[in-house]
C-alpha cells in the first residue's frame, strides 16, 4: 500500500523541513515547495491528498492558491497556517470549506486530528 502524499507549500524553510519531518514520521510521503507557483507546477499535484500551506506569502497566498485548486477543479483537501492568526482569516478559511486553520507554531495534536480530517473521506490507496 502506497503512503498519502501530503504537499507542504510555505515560504519559510524551517517550517517546511521542520514540517516534512513531522509528516514522515507520521508515515506520510512529503513533498514541500517554497511558493505556490512550484506547488501548481508539480508532476504529483494530482497525487496530493492533502495540501498544507502557509496563509501569507508572496506571490500568492494560501487563500489563493486554495481558492485557485477549487476555481480549476483540483480541489484538495486543505490546511491553513499562519504566524498571525486572527478571526476573519479563520472564518473565510473555515466558511470556504479549508479543513483546518492553525496557528502557527502548530500544535502536533492538533495537526493530527486536521490530517484525519483531511483525508478521511478519500479512499484507501492500493485498494
Amino acid at each position: 500500500m502506497k503512503k498519502r502524499l501530503v504537499s507542504v507549500v510555505d515560504d519559510d524553510r524551517f517550517f517546511r523541513e521542520s514540517m516534512c519531518r513531522l509528516m514522515r514520521s507520521l508515515g506520510y510521503t512529503v513533498d514541500i515547495f517554497s511558493s505556490a507557483a512550484d506547488f501548481l507546477a508539480s508532476p504529483r499535484l494530482a497525487e496530493t491528498a492533502c495540501l498544507i500551506a502557509d496563509i501569507h506569502m508572496p506571490a500568492m497566498t494560501g487563500f489563493e492558491l486554495y481558492r485557485h485548486l477549487i476555481d480549476t477543479d483540483r480541489s484538495i483537501p486543505t490546511i491553513l497556517v499562519t504566524g498571525h492568526p486572527n478571526e476573519v482569516d479563520r472564518a473565510r478559511a473555515l466558511n470556504g470549506g479549508v479543513v483546518c486553520y492553525l496557528r502557527k507554531p502548530v500544535d502536533e495534536q492538533d495537526l493530527i486530528w486536521c490530517l484525519c480530517a483531511a483525508v478521511t473521506d478519500l479512499p484507501e490507496e492500493g485498494s
